[in-house]
């Protein structure tokens, strides 16, 4: 299993450009691959995934936490250029897109054999807890329904072993102990 950090708000390296969103690619031995979120804007999402290297039309499938435009905003471009992708929007995701297997995304749900959604919580997000040989991995976007009931959710997938994502707001830091990966 690998995790590649597309689009955020910090970059490591000179050749990517960084920005006020998050994207990451998920590559796991027995799926598609993932690309969860799309960043704020299609020029640095398409500008990065070409740096790291990544093939924009082999991705599989696209799932988006939640609907805030520093995690869409890249949707539009990726979808042009990817004409075969299947999307995964939590229910509170308002417009269409046309011509693509959309499931909206209300309870959990398996997405791949290692891949599973948490399920829209509180009415605005949907996090991806990825089953690896540590354990599960959690996917989040902002964790706006809160971390520890993200946390919660993904555990009914298996011990949960690390997060990676936005943890806006969050101050419960004993939510985090036993984790190996933050």
């Amino acid at each position: 299993m690998k995790v590649t950090i597309v689009y955020d708000n910090e970059v490591k390296s000179r050749n990517l450009k960084g920005g006020w969103g998050f994207s990451s690619l998920i590559e796991t031995a027995r799926a598609p691959s993932i690309l969860f979120d799309t960043g704020a804007d299609s020029i640095t999402l398409l500008h990065n995934m070409e740096e790291l290297g990544i093939d924009a039309k082999s991705i599989g499938i696209i799932a988006i936490s939640h609907a805030h435009g520093d995690h869409t905003g890249g949707l539009r471009g990726i979808l042009e250029v990817n004409k075969e992708a299947e999307i995964y929007v939590p229910a509170s995701f308002r417009g269409t897109i046309p011509g693509r297997k959309v499931t909206t995304v209300t309870e959990p749900l398996q997405i791949s054999e290692e891949v599973f959604s948490t399920g829209e919580l509180k009415g605005v997000e949907q996090s991806l807890a990825v089953k690896t040989e540590k354990g599960i991995l959690v996917m989040v976007g902002c964790s706006h329904p809160g971390v520890g009931e993200i946390i919660d959710a993904a555990s009914k997938f298996g011990k949960v072993h690390g997060v990676i994502g936005g943890f806006r707001g969050f101050r419960d830091f004993n939510r985090l102990s036993g984790l190996s990966l933050i």
